[in-house]
């Protein structure tokens, strides 16, 4: 592939496991980092994963979006036909992608079969191959890559041929090292839109006095932590606990609701609208995020946005950016007092909720979504325009 010559424009196609109308952590990154660098000046296109809803090629908030099958082989009969019966077209559609677009970079946001492809497309054109992991071989519900050695593979062998490699945190990357071979790694967080402002609910689910936990409810995200914390935690019976989302372990944890009790206390109030969770986190008393695991944490941001005080699981990435007790309060969400006490601190605290609140105002203005795009727009000039320029981490001086 011919370079772009110095702070010029660039092709850009931003290969992603999952995009909308699905929402979810990646989706974000992927529609925020694309806007932003299509506002740099830059071609921007999103490739994503035909989930079988054979939604095409789409015009969203002025990006194009492809979404392209990605068939795998599988080990039964009937898969392996259905694999051989489905690669060409498939295949035939990533080409076709590729010619059209005839990108300088090929990013890969969450390795998944999307980056299968991508790898395919860089062998066979040579465009420039960068792999952004989300954590997915660490935190994610369905364990994945510990099920399929096809993956595994695929994410050794995409990390060897890589130009550059980024996490939004240390953590991620320290997986990627340990497990699949990578040697250095540049961390990019991720960013917020502080354009956004909640007004507090004056009736419903979101009115009174509340904490929030918002997020897909899957195992990772331990909100079933968060509910045996809430019960045993010492609070004022009229705080509620209002929990936003939806996934595969709703009907578990309405079960566990009534379990421990807590039907008049506790509301699942299902998937909420974007600008929903941000009127919800701007009426709650804090944000609580109890995952098992968190590669880094957007809803950390969104509260900081929010003005809103920030409960904050210790395990993963979050002690790279959330310093405890001065813009939230770290804990682990499997030690159930620890997590009730940090409840119970907050809530009872008026002083400490305003300070953890003002700290992630101030805080927060760092993580903007534009200067996630830049640090990519950095690393596509090293590895577009000087293969041979070193890629530096400067996102160490916050």
């Amino acid at each position: 592939m011919a370079g772009a010559g110095a702070g010029a424009p660039r092709r850009i196609a931003l290969i992603s496991s999952s995009y909308a109308p699905h929402f979810g952590g990646v989706e974000e990154h992927v529609r925020q980092v694309a806007r932003e660098l299509s506002s740099l000046g830059h071609v921007v296109e999103v490739w994503t994963v035909d989930r079988g809803e054979r939604l095409g090629t789409r015009v969203i908030e002025g990006i194009l979006v492809r979404y392209l099958p990605t068939p795998l082989p599988a080990r039964s009969v009937r898969a392996v036909a259905a694999f051989a019966g489905g690669f060409p077209g498939a295949w035939l559609r990533w080409v076709e992608a590729f010619r059209r677009l005839r990108p300088h970079v090929l990013h890969v946001q969450c390795f998944g079969p999307n980056g299968l492809y991508a790898l395919a497309l860089h062998r066979r054109f040579g465009a420039a191959l960068v792999v952004t992991s989300h954590g997915e071989t660490v935190a994610d519900d369905r364990g994945v890559f510990r099920a399929s050695a096809l993956l595994r593979f695929g994410l050794r062998r995409a990390i060897a041929r890589a130009a550059a490699v980024t996490a939004p945190s240390e953590f991620v990357l320290d997986d990627l090292r340990t497990a699949y071979g990578l040697s250095g790694g540049v961390v990019v967080p991720n960013g917020v839109d502080l354009g956004i402002h909640g007004v507090p609910s004056a009736a419903g689910a979101t009115s009174g006095r509340y904490l929030l936990g918002v997020g897909r409810l899957g195992v990772m995200k331990g909100f079933d932590l968060l509910l045996k914390a809430f019960a045993v935690a010492d609070l004022d019976s009229a705080i509620r606990l209002v929990i936003g989302g939806d996934g595969p372990q709703r009907e578990s944890l309405e079960e566990l609701v009534n379990e421990l009790g807590l039907r008049k206390r506790v509301v699942l109030v299902g998937r909420l609208s974007p600008q929903g969770v941000v009127d919800a986190m701007a009426g709650a008393l804090a944000v609580v995020v109890p995952s098992r695991m968190e590669a880094f944490g957007i809803v950390a941001l969104e509260a900081w946005r929010a003005g809103t005080a920030l409960i904050m699981t210790n395990r993963g990435g979050a002690p790279e950016f959330v310093r405890d007790g001065i813009d939230g309060l770290l804990v682990d969400p499997e030690n159930s007092p620890a997590l009730a006490d940090a409840l119970s601190r907050v809530a009872g605290n008026p002083a400490l909720r305003r300070s953890l609140a003002e700290e992630g105002q101030r805080r927060v203005r760092g993580f903007t979504w534009r200067r996630v795009a830049q640090e990519y727009e950095r690393i596509y000039r090293a590895v577009v325009d000087d293969a041979r320029a070193p890629i530096v981490d400067n996102t160490r001086a916050r």
